[in-house]
């Protein structure tokens, strides 16, 4: 029996999208705090957590952001996850305990080798994270293209942490790929929009897809 797969819906930012989460009750909302069209500060997220429902645990998205920013951050809007996008060490990842931390790999959608992608993977979860959540690049652009990657190179992988995938999912696609990788968690912003703002009907269609599976 496939396990139960949790759902995070990124690039929360207005006040109409805390109301559809409320509603919907997806596991995870995410909040960007980098360089993106959905990028929030901290004093709007908080606005935004206020209203959001309590069981909804809540992701902030980072990429190469300072140290010390995350960390407050984190500890203001008392986040369960802190997701990191970019280039962050064993020495970043280090100093951000006691946070649940989620590690961005990101899979090249055009020149993808089973063995480096795996290989990427396990080192990343010698890391100490919590989960490993990999994403697309297209052309160097990490993250947010909307875009997915071929799937069947993580086919019957194996890692001792919790897998989130991300990059180009919607409610059309996202039982394929939730038969093939497996995650524990599958994240979406782009794919569940319409026109550039989140989508009630492509949200519900979507969590209904994953949680019929």
């Amino acid at each position: 029996m496939q396990p139960v797969t949790l759902v995070k819906i990124c690039g929360i930012r207005r006040s109409a999208d805390i109301e559809i989460l409320n509603e919907l009750m997806p596991d995870y909302a995410g909040f960007i705090f980098c360089d993106s069209k959905r990028k929030v500060t901290v004093s709007e997220a908080e606005d935004l957590m206020k209203k959001l429902d309590s069981s909804i645990r809540k992701v902030g998205v980072f990429k190469d952001n300072d140290l010390d920013e995350v960390i407050d951050t984190a500890r203001v809007l008392k986040l369960d996850a802190v997701q990191l996008h970019g280039d962050e060490d064993e020495k970043y990842l280090s100093s951000l305990n006691p946070f649940n931390i989620w590690k961005a790999v990101h899979v090249d959608v055009n020149q993808v080798s089973k063995r480096d992608i795996r290989q990427k993977i396990r080192s990343t979860c010698k890391l100490g994270i919590e989960a490993v959540l990999l994403d697309s690049s297209v052309k160097g652009r990490k993250g947010g293209t909307g875009v997915a990657f071929d799937w069947n190179v993580l086919e019957g992988i194996h890692i001792d942490k919790k897998l989130v995938l991300a990059g180009g999912l919607d409610p059309e696609n996202i039982a394929r790929a939730i038969e093939i990788v497996k995650p524990q968690v599958v994240d979406v912003s782009g794919g569940v929009e319409k026109n550039g703002i989140k989508s009630f009907e492509k949200i519900r269609d979507f969590i209904g897809k994953v949680r019929s599976i």
